[in-house]
């Protein structure tokens, strides 16, 4: 079974229902088939041939979800990646997941520069060059082929690719159907969160429903240009947002009437009751929120719409066909209400870390999966208390402090660092970093980062010590840095 079949059955089905939206581009269904169909072609008139590796470094834009199905279509595995990565971060994604080749835009063509010749460069502007004449026919594959690889940073801070299946795909997406939305025929799905991420997964029932896809343009969010979408497209739903995006489209709409939108959909970090009464109090009762992990694409835990306001701090009950088990350090199960660390079982978690058993066997243990966060169970709903990996979550994109404080320390007058998340009113949580150095501003510092890393990764701010608080065991203490 391969995932394409939704797209390949929403074109029996819709023909020529618009199927994709990108300011004054338009695609059919039936059109937008058609060039999955050649575009799979053209891929394989290239040289590649099913389970090769496509990574995407491409902002949101149509011809990413173009390629995201050509990649399906044809049964190559699918790599997309946060374009705001630095080129070093995308080059090891590269070298490490194999890939034959790389599409890049405009805007992100500096990841390539450095690549071997060996990878082939795929430029989106040039999309229609790569078309064959005649559409290739859907590749068969097997339920537990790779389709998509999430690349996440670990604890270590080298970036682990989570192997998702044709299997994982098809049942996030029947997860979806059973407890975010069935998703009406007439539905109008407006994308602003990076396709490459929560809203791509997003594309997969959506597109089976016969939905039309807006894609939001601009490489930046913009919360007035995306009101101005919902209404004039009349948009229905708000594929996928982040808490912090949230925040401002809600200032933005105050005062509009979108009486056509039904669902919002927010995860990728956590929900302030706060910020949901005001969105409520602005939309309605329509903003439903989840929890997963790039490990189980978007599909751990669900609050649907309308209970939040009952179970304030809870991110919901399990997904059907999601079994949650609440562990101590052996992986035993715990009492009721009583913290634990969060496993999962379900055919929606990964097959395993692509090229990394160990990670993968310390992960996936006796079928459940390890999320590394903390958490209890009271009367079936999921809380959140802490996370066991000590991921900082800002604007709804994942930083684990030890890949920042590895290029801390690469610098020359930095002898100990640390690295923390603040609680921060705009991005849910922001960068702090702890030195100890010799003479070198907090700027310099932030520059040192910001030329290694993604820039959202960078510290907000330095804050110099003589000495970081540590334990017996010289442990660094960062409950104590948080505290300050």
């Amino acid at each position: 079974m391969n995932i394409a079949g939704l797209l390949t059955g929403a074109v029996d089905r819709a023909r020529d229902r618009p199927a994709l939206m990108d300011g004054a581009r338009e695609l059919s269904y039936r059109e937008l088939g058609d060039r999955v169909g050649r575009l799979a072609a053209g891929l394989t008139d290239l040289g590649l041939r099913p389970g090769d590796r496509i990574v995407h470094v491409v902002p949101n834009r149509s011809e990413l979800v173009e390629l995201l199905w050509a990649a399906f279509h044809g049964g190559f595995v699918a790599v997309p990646v946060n374009w705001h990565l630095h080129p070093d971060e995308i080059a090891y994604i590269v070298d490490h997941s194999g890939a034959s080749a790389i599409a890049v835009s405009d805007d992100t063509a500096a990841a390539a520069r450095n690549l071997p010749t060996t990878v082939q460069v795929l430029h989106v502007e040039q999309l229609d060059q790569l078309l064959a004449d005649a559409p290739a026919p859907m590749i068969e594959t097997a339920l537990d082929d790779p389709a998509w690889l999430f690349y996440t940073s670990g604890t270590t801070g080298k970036p682990k690719g989570a192997k998702l299946t044709h299997r994982n795909l098809a049942a996030m997406t029947q997860a979806y159907f059973d407890d975010v939305d069935p998703v009406a025929p007439d539905s109008i799905y407006l994308h602003a969160a990076p396709l490459t991420h929560g809203s791509g997964l997003y594309l997969l029932p959506s597109t089976a429903r016969c939905a039309t896809q807006i894609i939001a343009p601009g490489i930046s969010f913009s919360a007035t240009d995306f009101v101005e979408l919902l209404d004039r497209h009349q948009v229905t739903h708000a594929a996928f947002l982040a808490p912090t995006m949230l925040r401002r489209v809600v200032d933005a709409a105050r005062g509009r009437s979108l009486p056509h939108l039904r669902s919002i959909v927010i995860g990728g970090a956590a929900l302030y009751p706060g910020d949901l009464r005001a969105a409520i109090e602005v939309f309605g009762p329509i903003v439903s929120e989840m929890y997963g992990q790039g490990e189980t694409p978007m599909t751990i835990a669900v609050m649907p719409a309308g209970e939040a306001l009952d179970h304030p701090g809870s991110c919901g009950r399990a997904f059907h066909g999601v079994e949650i088990r609440i562990a101590d350090s052996s992986g035993r199960p715990v009492a009721d209400d009583a913290d634990g660390e969060i496993l999962v079982r379900s055919d929606v978690v990964m097959q395993g870390y692509w090229e990394n058993p160990d990670a993968t066997a310390t992960t996936l243990v006796d079928g459940w999966l390890h999320t590394g966060d903390i958490g209890h169970l009271a009367d079936g709903y999921l809380y959140l208390t802490d996370r066991a990996k000590d991921v900082i979550v800002t604007g709804g994109s994942n930083v684990y402090p030890r890949e920042v404080e590895e290029v801390l320390l690469t610098h020359p007058a930095v002898h100990e660092a640390a690295v923390v998340g603040m609680p921060d009113p705009e991005w849910g949580e922001s960068i702090r970093a702890f030195v100890v150095a010799d003479q070198v501003t907090p700027d310099q510092l932030i520059q040192h980062c910001r030329d290694r890393l993604a820039s959202f990764k960078k510290p907000r701010d330095v804050i110099f010590l003589y000495e970081l608080p540590k334990n017996a065991t010289g442990k660094i203490l960062k409950r104590e840095l948080r505290e300050r």
